[in-house]
């Protein structure tokens, strides 16, 4: 637990550490999102303002102003990916004149500022909060009408003299002529009540009063595109993205390396606890070790003086019978001392070059007695290889698997030795049998000291020969021998040439 607890600790710092960039990300995004929303909707405002000087520059007398050149006007402020249409509207939220695409937009809130935000566009109406200082005027005043050229000339204003005011005035022409001024834009700047009231000539007030409130500007209605917002966002998006999968790897990588930092000081610890460990277990393998060597000088006395006693010619055959008895558990408890101190001995490899046919000829005529009373047949295959090795160890190695396999198999079994180049530095050495095979399951036991499947077997036989494989930098395996069978499999012996 003492382990675990900084752990979790630093793991918990290091994902609140990633939560709060994350969330720090989001936040600043959406910060940039909605600065970009507003520095387009400043862009409205100087828009409007703009509008607002059209609409007073294009202001002809008696407040009327031409449908066509305010149309003309907002077209040329119509730009693709930035403004994609302008609107003025009346009291009722209807178009008078427009210019451009507009959007789908209902009036609901005729009397102050609306938005709509869609995903290419934002429709904007009634900026008298945005800038148009023309409609603060307009609330003061009559707003302006904006009449076309047909519904100016449809009033009758051609030829009729406006109210309380003067007749049109007569014009001398260059031949001598003298004619009257019919078009609206050539009269006099009016006076009295046309001026005040500030609708064109030759139009009542009713009618004034009517056309008023279907064509008098009231408010503005501008379309702007959102690319520029989006192209912002994305930017800003992609940015976000990066830190935060750079932050994401600098946290795993930062948790993988405390990881693997506890997992080294973990591993520490357990080296140093096993070489403590190794430590005693030599001690006690000495101590064992010089315990069966001593306990062998008392045996051997024990059987000799059963030898001898056997040996007494007036010795009932009772007594003779259990001292030979004695003499054979002597034995079996002497070679099992014999390999105990074999099995503890350290292995010092002194590497010399040697056949390796001939060491198996000599372990096999070394066996020859074990080979005769079981009528064992031994083939030894493959081409004559020389390796580097200790001789002696080796040889014990090949004794205690070629002994094994003499115990394993029935009488008139087979056994090969077969020996194999596998490339230009490695051999491999087989010894097959067909006796009844190792299962699965303890094909890894064997290699075990004390495991032993033989009833005369000591169990430490197949445990020496993989401490000589080790020191030697070999592998050793137990694999199936098809149809019947074992095969125990030397690998990564060093060719020499």
């Amino acid at each position: 637990m003492e382990i675990r607890r900084p752990s979790v600790l630093i793991y918990g710092l290091l994902l609140a550490a990633w939560i709060l960039v994350l969330g720090w990300q989001v936040t600043e995004h959406f910060r940039v999102q909605r600065v970009a929303r507003a520095e387009l909707i400043h862009r409205a405002k100087d828009i409007s303002t703009t509008l607002g000087i059209v609409l007073r520059s294009q202001r002809r007398f008696g407040g009327v102003v031409s449908k066509e050149r305010l149309e003309s006007a907002l077209t040329d402020l119509v730009q693709p990916g930035q403004l994609t249409g302008i609107a003025v509207l009346n009291a009722a939220g209807e178009v008078v004149a427009s210019a451009g695409t507009l959007a789908d937009f209902e009036a609901k809130n005729v009397g102050g500022p609306s938005e709509r935000w869609d995903e290419q566009t934002v429709t904007l109406m009634n900026l008298v909060d945005l800038g148009a200082s023309v409609t603060h005027d307009l609330e003061r005043t009559n707003p302006p009408v904006i009449l076309s050229r047909e519904e100016l000339f449809g009033h009758g204003a051609t030829n009729r003299p406006p109210p309380d005011s003067t007749p049109p005035p007569e014009v001398t022409n260059a031949d001598g002529s003298v004619s009257t001024t019919n078009s609206p834009s050539e009269w006099p700047r009016p006076r009295g009540n046309w001026q005040r009231l500030g609708r064109p000539p030759g139009m009542s007030d009713d009618e004034y009063k009517a056309i008023l409130q279907k064509q008098g500007a009231h408010s503005f209605l501008i379309v702007m595109s959102t690319q520029p917002v989006r192209a912002v966002c994305d930017q800003d998006l992609w940015l976000r993205w990066i830190i935060a999968v750079l932050a994401t790897i600098s946290v795993a990588g930062s948790g993988l390396a405390w990881r693997n930092l506890g997992k080294s000081s973990d591993l520490q610890i357990r080296l140093v606890r096993t070489s403590e460990l190794n430590t005693h277990l030599k001690e006690m393998n000495l101590a064992a070790a010089g315990l069966a060597h001593e306990t062998r000088n008392p045996l051997n006395i024990i059987r000799g003086q059963a030898q001898m006693i056997s040996k007494l010619a007036d010795v009932p055959p009772e007594i003779r019978e259990k001292s030979r008895a004695i003499v054979d558990e002597t034995d079996k408890i002497t070679a099992q001392l014999n390999e105990f101190i074999n099995y503890s001995r350290p292995r010092e490899v002194r590497r010399t070059v040697l056949a390796l046919g001939s060491a198996i000829n000599e372990v096999v005529q070394a066996l020859s007695y074990d080979i005769e009373e079981k009528k064992v047949q031994i083939e030894v295959m493959g081409e004559p290889l020389s390796i580097e090795a200790d001789e002696q160890l080796l040889r014990q190695a090949l004794f205690n698997l070629v002994l094994n396999a003499i115990q394993a198999i029935d009488p008139g079994g087979k056994i090969w030795i077969v020996a194999e180049r596998k490339n230009t530095s490695e051999a491999s050495l087989d010894i097959r049998d067909d006796g009844p095979g190792v299962p699965p399951e303890l094909r890894q036991e064997v290699f075990k000291p004390y495991f032993t499947t033989q009833e005369k077997g000591t169990g430490l036989g197949l445990a020496v020969v993989q401490q000589i494989v080790l020191a030697h930098g070999w592998e050793i395996e137990c694999l199936s021998n098809e149809p019947k069978g074992a095969i125990f499999r030397l690998t990564h012996l060093k060719l020499v040439a």
